[in-house]
């Protein structure tokens, strides 16, 4: 039998979340022919882990499974390696491989720079010196994740000319992005630059978009621009493309994960394997 990859997305209580996630899908099974490519969710739609699992071994002796989630949280950490260890158990002639999350690196980086040059063009090119950037992610209790959003943001200050590139969140922990507005102002920007730290739309997406016509009406002598989330972007699938295609070069070492195994797998597995209450105990929205 043939290899399977599992792309695993978050899930959205919005459905034009999950309908991007399957486009997205759709698009990768074009670049890569060669690959059957399958889709689960961690929560709110209808085929979730265990089904995903399940599915995926009926058909194959190796399975590659792809999270399509941007920052290691506990949803990377915890919940996913808890259900594969039980897809381990069920399925034992078949192969699982768990390959890394995005993560914030060079190809995300190459992103947002293009996205802050597209702001940019929206408000007519003017001094970086008094346009803040504020990179706004999701939000987690997992400090790791959290900070992966702040070395990104480092990075992106590393690279431009602008004095602010600020952080925010849109829940779950602080700063949120009306304090960092606020910030900005009193430091005298007179444009800020809103850059969502997204892969899809979702409940939250609008809620920003909403955030950010607030903001426009709260500060009339500021000029606001909100850039997209970046899905489809080119860099997403070559990131996707990289971590499958290691996975298949050298199976025996890509099996673990670097977190498939860790403190957190054996904190899941103390807890159960049912679904962790974590990420948006806040946030029942999504």
């Amino acid at each position: 039998m043939a290899d399977t990859i599992l792309l695993v997305g978050h899930g959205s209580r919005h459905p034009a979340g999950n309908i991007e996630i399957e486009q997205f899908a759709n698009h990768w099974r074009k670049r890569n022919p060669q690959w059957d490519i399958e889709v689960c969710y961690i929560e709110f739609a209808d085929v979730l882990l265990d089904s995903g699992f399940d599915n995926a071994a009926k058909k194959a002796s190796r399975v590659i499974v792809v999270p399509l989630i941007l920052n290691a949280a506990a949803h990377v950490k915890m919940e996913v390696p808890a259900h594969l260890a039980e897809a381990r158990k069920r399925h034992p002639q078949v192969e699982f491989i768990y390959t890394p999350h995005l993560g914030a690196g060079e190809g995300i980086l190459k992103i947002l720079k293009r996205e802050l040059r597209q702001i940019m063009m929206q408000l007519d090119m003017p001094d970086p010196k008094t346009t803040g950037v504020i990179l706004l992610g999701r939000g987690s209790s997992d400090r790791v994740a959290n900070g992966e959003v702040a070395k990104i943001a480092r990075w992106l200050w590393e690279e431009q000319d602008h004095e602010l590139v600020d952080i925010a969140f849109t829940g779950i922990t602080y700063p949120r992005l009306e304090n960092v507005v606020q910030r900005q102002v009193k430091l005298g920007m007179t444009q800020i630059a809103i850059q969502p730290y997204y892969l899809f739309n979702g409940t939250l997406i609008e809620r920003i978009k909403r955030q950010h016509q607030h903001l426009s009406q709260q500060y009339p002598q500021i000029r606001f621009a909100l850039g997209n989330y970046f899905g489809f972007a080119d860099e997403i699938y070559q990131l996707l493309d990289q971590h499958v295609n290691e996975a298949l070069s050298d199976s025996t070492e890509s099996s673990m994960m670097a977190c498939d195994g860790c403190q957190y797998r054996e904190l899941a597995e103390q807890h159960g394997h049912g679904h962790h209450h974590h990420d948006h105990e806040h946030h029942p929205e999504h």
